[in-house]
């Protein structure tokens, strides 16, 4: 009953002999050899320990089981590897079966066909159970074999051999059962004892705690923990779906409870709770899977530990095992109670760093007693002697020792350092190695010799690739300890100790602190409803249903990586959990619209994961856990390793900043200055009201030395906020908003310096274009059959045209050749057709049967293989020429053999016809017309002394003398009445005696069989030949003749059609020539046509002319035949006739395209889209959605744009096709990234993304462009998708520049005559330049500023407000603010008397800003009264004039008024007496001052001596100014009703403008007038 329970259990049993015998021999055998199966390191065996010498006999029972898998290879390789006597690898015979193709009847006789490669493919999956499924699938594969071929065949006899090799090697693994009853009797009384010590209370808790720590210690070869998801049921929060399929959870805290509560009576009761653990995993979890996995791999470790305790010695009698029992004990509680109570903590991984369970024990405990095991060398060593594999087997088994040199002599031979891991632990023993470098170079050693004698694709080879990853990643490890460990030499061990706890206790916090933020994050639900907001970010979203995502987002990130990197402490500290959580939200909100809802979780989610971070407070760091290593690291001087050199990114990073953070300007004032730390609150609380994300320079420092920024793009961004921030709370006017804008285009300026031009980044996609079609159209016209011939060969004879269309152009593979070397085609689907056409033009040309005809079909079907390859599928190109399949092509094919078959039988069959007449006539004309003679056949005749038999072939003389003998094939022989002998027989054509292709190659000494049949007289022969079937012709050679008369045979060729075709069928007759075997096969050698040279002159020729003839053809693409489609319109206007597609003045448009369209006054031409088009009167016309260039909106100077971003704009209008100027594409973002249209330029490829409000000016996002639907006549854009998405980048605003210079021009006399700022740049060592007084560049469009329309009865105030408009209020503002910066200024510096210039400025204007509304009226009305009092004449010099700081010098007149737009001017013109404007005071100075001062003082020059550019007023023509929607807006246009007959308001007042021009200089002219 014993023996049968034992069977029951699905173990394997070796045969103890062999085993015994084998055990060490087999083992070191397998070692260098060449490993089969392919397979992983699955393929090995359990680790086996030889008997002790205290022990005669070993019971089998004490045996680890075999798995029947391992012997399943094992026999396997014994197969492969097997050599002849001549050293040839006998399996080569049968590692692929027969071709169908080639060798057809092989599957008429074999009904199922097997070959090793199958087999292979079967171990590689384990679908090999039992030895005996391997041994059937073995046998089906030699009787298959035996039964197709000969007996004396070679096949047969390898099959034979295997066979029995097979069945020895399985008879020596699998052990009849015959002595297994005896021993398993002998042993019975142990097998007693044992159940009896299992059955003890106590003794059974040890034996169970055992169990569970084989399973949760257990690690898969790269160290993860593979009971990792197994010892806690899932959260019913995540997986609720998981109680629902799963009726009775369990897990490994629950069993470890059970064995602490003693619920389990015996071993079989935890076995089943281990069953059903993996159960509900596989339950759960779908196949292939790695939970999947994982249960399988528990489910084997767990049995094969029972296996191992069942049948192990428990006795005591040993001192050892007592010993390590007790030791063992505290340890195994230990584990059940770590997962009973669910800790996470550091002891983990101590006990997975435990003493483990193997045989090879004693070796270990050798080495430790000369050894400390802490050392690095025994940690290398020991890492790499125990490594192990999924199923818990030594992967490091077969190095144990060298291999036996009496069985593997060639071993030694290649190898000439041998070394295995017993020597190298003999170096360890007598402290022979050093350091880590020369353990790792002997085990290197042994790796390379292992690799050097095996095959690389053998199991053993794989295990060493395994075996040096593993021995690598130990050596970083212990390297890594080493260099934290350096600065410990000074501290003593209990410090040491002392710290380490305090690391582990900081680990923990760190650990927990992930925890509850990822908590956090997980349990945040939406108020209200209750929902939760993590719902979308558990996994990620599926590549089936969302492809694009994945092209999109370059690192995908979801909160299932995150829990389990927390779980698996791969996350060093909580800033790298932080930023995956980042990059998450980021990715959401890159991939999503915003304001969806996963845009606005992703906002709220990240929003409380800061918050949540922010109130647990900052991690203590290393040096406040009062750490005595760091303390005395700064005592001592000794700080903890940094990196010496920046990596590329960060010198970028460095560079950048640094540009910002050094610019100054003419002056020397580093402009960065206030950027350098924000304001405090409480000097600016309205700050941080107004400004909802603050950063300062410093803040970006430090994200720059943590590493936090990935790419250049991520420190632009923090800068740009920065800037903006500046411009958001600062008015324009002020020193601060002109600085953030200035250091924003150096910042600019500088990336761009960096990171070169973005454009190189886009793929050229024409070139692309171009590289798929010549490379499609090379693979086509190079494709070959198996013996090397090109099927397009016989395709170069088809005619250019088709005699049923002869209007169709004429088209060859040459002028398609031609075509794409000038790179004319654009469009795939162009290319595919003109290829196609060819190809059916030859299936229509030719019979069914011919080569042509079968040429042309194959090369069609694998022009679509490869068009499929090259597109994958669409993946790459979308076009619409993948919309014809090999599906559509074999319905095709069939439809056009159901025509052509009946005409091509009745054919045949007139022909057999005129054969047979043509053999009676001949017959009855018996030679010369003499009907009387009579014909005497036979089977041979002699001729000078020779014997010719039917079936010989023989020379032939030539018609004519200098041409080469004839080949005749002899079929019939008679004599007439005579006496003279006839032959009759078929003609054999050389190839020169054939019409080809001269790019056609033909095997040596081939000719052709013809369909020329004559009689000739024998006398006319000359000798002997023979010809003989290319299938025998290398193998076999006939005797007594020379290899000049011996010809080979594989095509027939047909004069009357000029075509070859294959001969399948020899049908000749039998000769009686004798054929030997040759001594060796003759190689196959193709040679060249005879005509080939001669050909290529005539190509070149041929070429040349047709270059001349088509002058401009290859620069000019080919363009796709379209057709106009018209479409019904429901609601179209009568007389208009609407269209989906339409050519205009040679361009195809069609419903959806994007067009350039013309504007006046603008720099860019527009963009409109084409939504509806038609013709009325001969005219035609569109309308659609009109898109806008950046420059057209209103924004602010800081925002960025990308390059070549449009808008879509609320205009629709209606255009005549005439203002179209070409063709454009206007892409979405996802699509801009992604993809582009075939047929557009790069350069008129656009991007939008958001659409313009006119209204309220704003800019917002949306969903998408619009998408039509087009009937199926519209021929579609073909689309070119990246193989990685391209990373556009952004430019600043096209109003950035201009901005600047206007705020540089309007403060550079103010710094420069400000004392405030001498004193400061002394104070600070700088010496000041005093700046020239600038130079105002006004444009040409600005001088209509200069003549404004003033009425002569307007007041100065309502004149000034009614120019000025909108723009009036903000500089009134800046006047006050000048004479309340005046005042102020002074009392905060004497308050303040160490602040700088910016800061000084910065509390300025904030007092400004607090100043009450009545108040700033107070200076308003102060700067009112000054001008009107300067108006108002106050006479040079009196308490007034010396109050606003106006001084005159004595004797110096003033000087002539300012003409500028303000209506004062006019004012003064009426009282000449009492000048307005007084000479500047010789040195410059702060003065209070009107507007209308300002402009005097911009507008002095050295280099003109009036003001006003009057000369460029008189020479301005209408076509050189352009004016902005600004300066149109300006215009006075209230002057007139009506434009008449002008095209707009502003072409009309230039007309004006020139008429009053022209009177006014003819009044002069008239008049004589001299002073005006």
């Amino acid at each position: 009953m014993r023996r049968l329970a034992f069977r029951g259990a699905g173990c394997t049993l070796v045969n103890l002999k062999k085993l015994d015998s084998m055990g060490s021999k087999r083992r070191r055998a397998t070692s260098p050899s060449s490993s089969a199966s392919g397979g992983d390191f699955d393929d090995g065996h359990h680790s086996t320990n030889t008997p002790g010498p205290s022990r005669k006999r070993r019971r089998l029972s004490n045996l680890p089981t075999v798995d029947p898998i391992a012997v399943c290879h094992e026999l396997y390789n014994t197969v492969r590897d097997y050599k002849d006597e001549q050293g040839r690898l006998l399996c080569e015979l049968f590692i692929r079966a027969p071709k169908r193709r080639n060798q057809p009847d092989y599957y008429e006789v074999v009904s199922q066909p097997i070959d090793l490669m199958k087999i292979q493919q079967k171990l590689k999956m384990e679908e090999y159970d039992d030895v005996n499924l391997l041994t059937a699938d073995i046998q089906l594969l030699f009787n298959n074999a035996k039964s197709y071929y000969k007996p004396d065949s070679p096949e047969y006899k390898a099959a034979c051999k295997l066979w029995d090799l097979y069945l020895r090697t399985k008879n020596e693994f699998v052990q009849k059962g015959d002595a297994e009853e005896e021993e398993e009797e002998e042993d019975g009384h142990d097998n007693q004892g044992t159940i009896s010590e299992i059955s003890s209370p106590g003794y059974l808790k040890e034996i169970l705690e055992q169990l569970l720590e084989a399973v949760v210690v257990a690690t898969n070869p790269s160290g993860r923990l593979i009971s990792e998801l197994f010892q806690k049921l899932p959260s019913k929060v995540q997986y609720p779906d998981y109680y629902a399929i799963i009726k009775e959870p369990i897990d490994l805290k629950t069993i470890a409870q059970r064995i602490q509560n003693g619920s389990y009576k015996s071993m079989h009761a935890m076995a089943k709770d281990i069953d059903l653990l993996v159960k509900n995993a596989k339950t759960y979890n779908e196949p292939g899977s790695q939970v999947f996995k994982d249960a399988n791999a528990i489910k084997k470790i767990f049995n094969m530990k029972k296996a191992e305790i069942e049948h192990s010695e428990l006795t005591k009698s040993s001192l050892r095992a007592s010993n390590k029992r007790a030791v063992q004990g505290d340890r195994l509680s230990a584990i059940t109670m770590a997962l009973q109570y669910g800790s996470e903590s550091d002891e983990d991984a101590v006990l997975a760093a435990a003493a483990r369970y193997e045989e090879g024990e004693s070796e270990a405990e050798s080495i430790t007693s000369f050894m400390d095991i802490s050392s690095p060398l025994y940690q290398l060593y020991d890492t790499v002697r125990n490594c192990r594999n999924n199923q818990g087997q030594l992967i490091a088994e077969p190095f144990f020792h060298l291999p036996s040199k009496k069985k593997y002599p060639d071993y030694y031979q290649q190898i000439k350092l041998p070394i295995s891991l017993q020597q190298i632990r003999t170096k360890l023993k007598n402290h022979e190695y050093e350091t880590l470098d020369h353990l790792e170079c002997d085990l290197n050693l042994m790796f390379e010799n292992a690799k050097r004698y095996n095959v690389p694709n053998s199991a053993i080879y794989k295990r060493v690739l395994k075996m040096q990853q593993v021995m690598q990643a130990k050596k970083k490890e212990l390297a890594r300890r080493d260099e934290i460990e350096d600065g410990d030499s000074m501290i003593s061990s209990a410090t040491s100790d002392a710290g380490s706890s305090k690391r582990k206790s900081k680990k923990n916090i760190k650990k927990q602190r992930m925890k509850i933020l990822y908590n956090v994050v997980l349990e945040a639900r939406e108020p209200g409803t209750g929902r939760r907001l993590c719902e979308l970010f558990m996994v990620k979203p599926s590549k089936k249903d969302y492809p694009d995502y994945y092209k999109i987002i370059l690192e995908p990130m979801d909160l299932k990586i995150i829990e389990h990197n927390i779980r698996s402490d791969k996350y060093t500290g909580e800033e790298g959990m932080i930023e995956d959580m980042r990059l998450m939200f980021r990715n959401a909100r890159h991939y999503n619209e915003e304001g969806s809802q996963v845009y606005n979780d992703a906002h709220i989610l990240e929003k409380i994961l800061k918050e949540k971070r922010k109130e647990l407070g900052p991690l203590i760091e290393d040096e406040e856990v009062a750490s005595p290593k760091l303390k005395l690291s700064r005592k001592t001087g000794i700080s903890p390793k940094k990196s010496k050199y920046m990596t590329p990114m960060q010198q970028k990073l460095n560079e950048v900043y640094e540009a910002v953070k050094n610019y100054t300007d003419k002056r020397g004032r580093r402009l960065s200055a206030i950027f350098l730390r924000l304001p405090s609150r409480s000097e600016l609380p309205d700050y941080y009201l107004t400004i909802k994300r603050p950063v300062d320079m410093e803040k970006i420092r430090s994200h720059m030395m943590a590493s936090k920024y990935q790419d250049i793009d991520a420190m632009v961004e923090d800068f740009v906020m920065m800037f903006n921030n500046a411009c958001t709370y600062n008015e324009p006017e002020s020193l601060i908003y002109k600085d953030a804008l200035v250091l924003h285009k150096v910042l600019l300026e500088t990336r761009r310096d960096i990171e070169g031009d973005e454009d190189s980044h886009v793929p050229n996609v024409t070139l692309l274009i171009q590289e798929l079609i010549h490379n499609l159209f090379v693979s086509v016209m190079s494709h070959q059959d198996d013996e090397g011939r090109c099927y397009s060969d016989s395709l170069a004879e088809i005619p250019a045209v088709d005699p049923s269309f002869p209007n169709k152009a004429p088209l060859t593979f040459d002028i398609i050749r031609k075509n794409v070397e000038t790179n004319r085609y654009r469009r795939l689907d162009l290319f595919q057709e003109h290829m196609f056409e060819v190809l059916e033009r030859a299936r229509r040309m030719n019979r069914t049967d011919s080569e042509i005809y079968e040429d042309a079909v194959e090369l069609q079907q694998f022009f679509i293989k490869i068009r499929d390859e090259l597109c994958k599928n669409g993946e790459i190109l979308l076009s619409p020429a993948l919309s014809y399949t090999t599906k559509h092509l074999h319905n095709d094919v069939e439809k056009e053999k159901k025509e052509k078959l009946p005409k091509e039988m009745e054919e045949d069959k007139l022909k057999r016809e005129e054969e047979k007449r043509a053999e009676k006539s001949e017959d009855s004309s018996g030679g010369s017309g003499l009907t009387s003679l009579h014909r005497t056949y036979s089977q041979d005749c002699s001729f000078k002394n020779s014997m010719y038999h039917v079936g010989d072939y023989v020379y032939v003389e030539p018609a004519e003398a200098n041409l080469q003998p004839h080949i005749v094939c002899i079929e019939r022989l008679w004599e007439d009445s005579a006496g003279e002998k006839w032959l009759y027989g078929c003609w054999f054509y050389r190839p020169n005696e054939t019409f080809h292709l001269a790019t056609r190659k033909f095997l040596e000494k081939e000719v052709f069989k013809s369909d020329y049949y004559n009689k000739i007289p024998v006398n006319k022969i000359l000798g002997k030949c023979v010809v003989m079937f290319v299938k025998e012709y290398f193998k076999l050679c006939p005797e007594n003749f020379r290899d000049e008369d011996v010809y080979v045979c594989e095509s027939r060729y047909s004069a009357k059609t000029k075509s070859f075709k294959k001969i399948k069928l020899w049908t000749m007759p039998i000769s009686s020539v004798r054929f030997v075997p040759r001594d060796v096969p003759l190689p196959v050698v193709r040679v060249a046509s005879v005509f080939a040279n001669t050909d290529k002159v005539d190509e070149e020729k041929h070429t040349e002319t047709l270059e001349e003839s088509k002058v401009g053809d290859s620069v000019l693409s080919l363009q796709k035949d379209k057709e106009d489609v018209p479409v019904e319109m429901p609601n179209g206007e009568p007389g208009c006739h609407y269209y989906e597609q339409l050519c205009y003045n040679d361009m195809w448009l069609k419903v959806g395209d994007c067009v350039f369209i013309k504007s006046h006054g603008l720099v860019r031409p527009r963009v409109g889209r084409i939504e509806k088009m038609w013709v009325r009167d001969g005219a035609a016309y569109f309308f659609g959605p009109i898109f806008i260039h950046p420059e057209e909106t209103e924004h602010e100077p800081t925002k960025m744009f990308y390059k070549k971003e449009v808008f879509l704009s609320n205009l629709e209008e209606t255009c005549p096709m005439t203002c179209i100027l070409g063709k454009c594409a206007v892409l979405s973002f996802k699509d801009f990234l992604s993809c582009r249209p075939t047929e557009i330029n790069e350069n008129d490829v656009l991007l939008c993304e958001s659409r313009y409000n006119e209204s309220d000016k704003q800019m917002k996002k949306f969903k998408g462009l619009k998408r039509f639907s087009l009937s199926a006549k519209v021929v579609d854009d073909e689309i070119y998708y990246f193989r990685k998405p391209i990373v556009p980048q952004k430019e600043p605003s096209p109003l950035l520049e201009k901005k600047i210079q206007q705020l540089e021009a309007k403060f550079a006399e103010l710094e420069g005559g400000d004392e405030d700022i001498e004193e400061i740049g002394e104070e600070e060592g700088e010496v000041a330049e005093a700046p020239a007084i600038p130079q105002l560049q006004t444009p040409l469009s600005n001088e209509l500023d200069i003549m404004p329309y003033t009425p002569p009865q307007s007041t100065p105030k309502s004149a000034k407000g009614s120019v000025k408009k909108e723009g009036s209020k903000r500089k009134i503002n800046m006047s006050g603010y000048i004479l309340f910066s005046s005042e102020m200024r002074a009392v905060i510096k004497a308050q303040h008397p160490d602040y700088s210039f910016g800061e000084l400025s910065r509390l300025v204007g904030t007092e400004w800003r607090n100043l009450e509304a009545s108040k700033k009226a107070e200076y308003e009305g102060v700067i009112g009264q000054s001008v009107s009092s300067m108006v108002g004449a106050p006479a040079p010099g009196s308490p007034f004039g010396q109050q606003m700081g106006v001084l005159v010098p004595p004797g110096q007149q003033a000087p002539p008024p300012y003409p500028g737009q303000n209506p004062i001017t006019q004012q003064v013109i009426q009282q000449p007496t009492t000048p307005m404007f007084v000479s500047p005071p010789p040195k410059t100075q702060r003065l209070l001052h009107s507007e209308a001062y300002l402009k005097y003082i911009e507008g002095l020059s050295a280099d003109s001596s009036s003001i006003s550019k009057w000369d460029q007023t008189l020479s301005a023509r209408r076509r050189d100014v352009h004016l902005s929607k600004e300066q149109e807006s300006r215009l006075p246009t209230h002057w007139l009703k009506s434009k008449g007959a002008h095209t707009t308001m502003a072409d009309a007042l230039w007309r004006l403008r020139d008429l009053m021009l022209r009177d006014t200089l003819n009044i002069r002219q008239a008049y004589n007038i001299e002073n005006v």
